[in-house]
């Protein structure tokens, strides 16, 4: 079974030194309900980043029920239950997508991967001292809900980007999602892309509804990266198993994708150091280009 480190306090805990030449931007999409695009939107936002000159890699870290890999009609021989069964590293599992994105499928229908402990999620993310990847960007599709998962892969991140659609459960769950990562773990800054809406318009309400109710209770920011409108295209491409960003270009859904990844370039500020849980996520990930010899001296 995969050796997980203790995980002690999160915010000291295996802290180094580092010299950061360009440290990579770790983003995990997440949502408080399932069903509602959060996979769909990571594989086309990977592929808009690439599409943009990032180097991209995308983890599947929903553990127990991974579709990443169905989404992309790919059918990759390893994936990480092999890894946290020590049976494989992280460079054989990865897999390669659509211009050239990296992939590192999970399992599905894998009962105990949906179930890991905080320390054996600490320790599928230690996994990430083995890549030899150099990286601009790793994104996460999370699980959907609370679980330890959920929490670990949002805590390991710099940005978390919640998914949410205009239905009740959806905003709820939300709300709890934030809530709980907010008052248990300390996190304040929240990314709200609304999803599956008929207009900008719908989309910036959506938002508005969460804020209302995070205003009143929460002690957080939240900022509204965008909105994917509804999109006949968009589930063409699921049924054909493409990315739509790559079967249909002048899609209203690609046009919103390559939106997103513009402004994650563009505008969101890069990560300077590595902070709270992000030590999990080891030297070559944060900084490929820093030696081993560095960090022992």
């Amino acid at each position: 079974m995969f050796a997980a480190e203790p995980l002690g306090n999160p915010a000291t805990a295996g802290l180094r030194p580092m010299n950061h030449h360009r440290p990579v931007r770790v983003v995990c999409v997440t949502s408080g309900k399932g069903g509602v695009g959060k996979t769909n939107i990571t594989v086309n936002l990977a592929l808009a980043l690439s599409l943009q000159n990032q180097r991209v890699m995308l983890l599947d870290a929903d553990l127990g029920l991974a579709n990443v890999d169905v989404i992309l009609g790919l059918q990759p021989r390893y994936n990480l239950s092999h890894v946290f069964n020590q049976e494989r590293t992280l460079d054989e599992v990865i897999v390669t997508g659509p211009n050239g994105i990296r992939i590192i499928p999970a399992s599905s229908g894998i009962k105990h991967m949906a179930e890991l402990t905080p320390a054996e999620n600490a320790g599928i993310i230690n996994a990430f001292s083995e890549l030899n990847d150099s990286l601009d960007i790793l994104l996460i599709d999370s699980a959907a809900g609370i679980s330890d998962s959920v929490v670990s892969f949002s805590r390991a991140s710099h940005d978390v980007i919640v998914v949410v659609c205009d239905e009740p459960a959806s905003i709820t769950d939300a709300y709890a999602l934030i809530k709980l990562l907010s008052q248990e773990y300390d996190m304040v800054r929240f990314q709200i892309l609304a999803n599956r809406v008929a207009t900008a318009q719908e989309g910036r309400e959506l938002f508005n509804k969460l804020v209302r109710v995070s205003d009143r209770f929460l002690d957080v920011n939240l900022s509204f990266c965008g909105c994917i409108p509804e999109d006949p295209q968009l589930r063409k491409a699921v049924q054909a198993q493409r990315a739509v960003v790559e079967a249909f270009p002048s899609s209203r859904s690609t046009e919103a994708f390559h939106r997103l990844a513009a402004q994650i370039i563009g505008r969101w500020p890069m990560p300077r150091t590595a902070s709270g849980y992000l030590q999990f996520f080891i030297e070559r990930l944060i900084d490929p280009t820093f030696s081993p010899e560095e960090w022992a001296g």
